[in-house]
């Protein structure tokens, strides 16, 4: 399935660019330009790397610091 229209790049294109290291967008940009067109295919890219879930509203009813608790967990991973 095309992830990037623009330059023809593929959802498996964009899965073997992070498996070999990119972690952003930005780095799938560098790789396979794509995202650096139109831009409509970031968010899927976002997906696809994992960068695209909002936290649960349940997080948010119990009164929890959802943002501060997934930046530290991202902080976490990259470490």
């Amino acid at each position: 399935m095309y992830v990037c229209n623009c330059f023809g790049v593929t959802e498996t294109q964009v899965k073997k660019h992070a498996a070999e290291g990119a972690s952003t967008p930005r780095q799938i940009a560098s790789a396979c330009k794509a995202g650096t067109d139109c831009g409509s295919c970031v968010r899927r890219i976002q997906a696809l790397l994992g960068r695209g879930a909002c936290p649960s509203r349940g997080l948010v009813d119990e009164g929890r610091q959802v943002l501060a608790e997934h930046l530290a967990e991202q902080l976490d991973e990259a470490a």
